[in-house]
């Protein structure tokens, strides 16, 4: 997919966990690490907003263009 989610390192960076970020928020951890991990098809308004709130950043800071690969070509390798 060509949206990439960064809400692990906006966590590192403010030194909080999985389940802090989703009881601050009131949503569940499981529904949080669907978005963190990249498996969500949508995500809210509301929801980007509580983010943000939470972690004092904007969307930007969480959420990213990536280019796909041509067909056939190989994925590049990320560090």
């Amino acid at each position: 997919m060509p949206i990439a989610v960064d809400i692990d390192v906006m966590l590192a960076r403010r030194k909080m966990s999985v389940g802090e970020l989703a009881d601050r928020m009131g949503i569940t951890p499981a529904n949080l690490a669907v978005l963190k991990n990249g498996h969500a098809k949508a995500v809210r308004f509301s929801t980007l907003a509580a983010l943000c709130e939470v972690l004092d950043c904007q969307p930007g800071d969480l959420l990213r263009w990536e280019t796909e690969p041509a067909e056939g070509s190989e994925q590049p390798e990320r560090d």
